[in-house]
């Protein structure tokens, strides 16, 4: 009975000793490191400041931040001028949100020299900028996030000397100045007709401003004295660098029963544009990826922000060339209508 009776305790002892070894493992492999999940990082803050909010290309910016942010975790503030000829606001905006104290800046300048104060102000109180579309005179930013500009521009040139044959008369209608990337498209521009010397640029002095109502005016302006007694135009070709300028030029023309008998080529995409290309009133419109503008942009301010893998100084968001023959290839086609807002 006594020998039983050991057996049994040593048996239960076993058992509590075992169970003890088993909680200490579980105790242990609790207590192992795991790698971070998205959730434990901090919730960033991030501005995100276009040059303008009413353009389309404005809001397909926008809705490439707001994926950005709802895949990585953060939050952004999106805040802009109305017009992209307000400097002032633009400056105002970087200026409340340095108030704010943010986490980074995703910034559009839409003036190359007059935003290096407050950009580098952000910068000099440890807030990080990324810049996105158009360049900054100054070095003091994280990653420049756009197109290729002048590739882009000379993408448009190429195109309208195609259309020509190589010869005829052109004009170009400027943007505005102080903007770096349509400077840089209409410098793009210019180089690609000086490789064709059967073609003369006409006028390249003019500019449209910040609005289609005022690339209207200036596009009336332009053509005024290039029409003949019979109302036609003594021009071949027009090219326009931005959406603004390419809209305001359309409706001059088809004001006037000019679209599609002169050679035009434009720079981005909205419904009008499409329409116009659809019609053959536009012959070319160069193409660039704001949503993706607006994705890298925040992508590239969380990767700085959590310290991962160095984001690269320049990231190239590419340049795309829409025509009537190729429109409804789907990769044109995704081009030409972003997601928007």
């Amino acid at each position: 009975m006594g020998m039983r009776l050991r057996s049994i305790v040593g048996s239960v002892l076993c058992a509590v000793a075992s169970i003890a070894l088993v909680a200490c493992g579980a105790r242990k492999e609790e207590a192992q490191p795991t790698s971070p999940s998205q959730s434990e990082f901090k919730r960033y803050q991030i501005a995100v400041i276009p040059k303008g909010t009413t353009h389309e290309f404005w809001k397909a910016i926008h809705a490439g931040a707001k994926a950005a942010a709802k895949e990585l975790g953060v939050d952004i503030v999106w805040k802009g001028p109305v017009k992209e000829d307000d400097r002032e606001s633009q400056i105002a905006v970087i200026e409340d949100f340095l108030t704010r104290g943010v986490d980074g800046i995703v910034v559009a300048p839409l003036d190359s020299s007059a935003l290096v104060a407050p950009i580098e102000e952000a910068v000099a109180k440890g807030i990080p900028v990324v810049i996105i579309d158009s360049g900054l005179n100054s070095d003091k930013y994280v990653s420049f996030v756009a197109t290729d500009n002048y590739k882009g521009g000379k993408l448009g040139g190429e195109r309208l000397a195609e259309l020509l044959g190589g010869k005829g008369k052109v004009v170009l209608l400027r943007y505005q100045v102080g903007s770096a990337s349509t400077q840089k498209r209409e410098r793009g521009f210019l180089d690609a007709m000086k490789q064709h010397p059967g073609i003369q640029v006409v006028s390249e002095n003019q500019y449209g401003g910040a609005t289609t109502e005022t690339a209207q005016r200036a596009a009336e302006n332009l053509l005024a004295p290039l029409k003949r007694p019979d109302g036609t135009l003594s021009i071949d070709g027009i090219f326009c660098p931005n959406e603004s300028t390419t809209v305001g030029m359309l409706r001059v023309l088809q004001d006037a029963g000019l679209a599609g008998k002169v050679k035009f080529v434009g720079f981005d995409s909205s419904p009008t544009l499409i329409e116009a290309l659809e019609k053959q009133e536009i012959h070319g419109l160069v193409l660039q990826n704001p949503f993706n503008m607006g994705y890298l942009g925040v992508k590239t301010m969380v990767s700085h922000l959590r310290g991962g893998a160095q984001v690269e100084r320049r990231i190239d968001t590419g340049a795309s060339l829409a025509t009537p023959e190729n429109r409804d290839d789907p990769e044109i086609r995704k081009l030409l209508e972003p997601p928007r807002e």
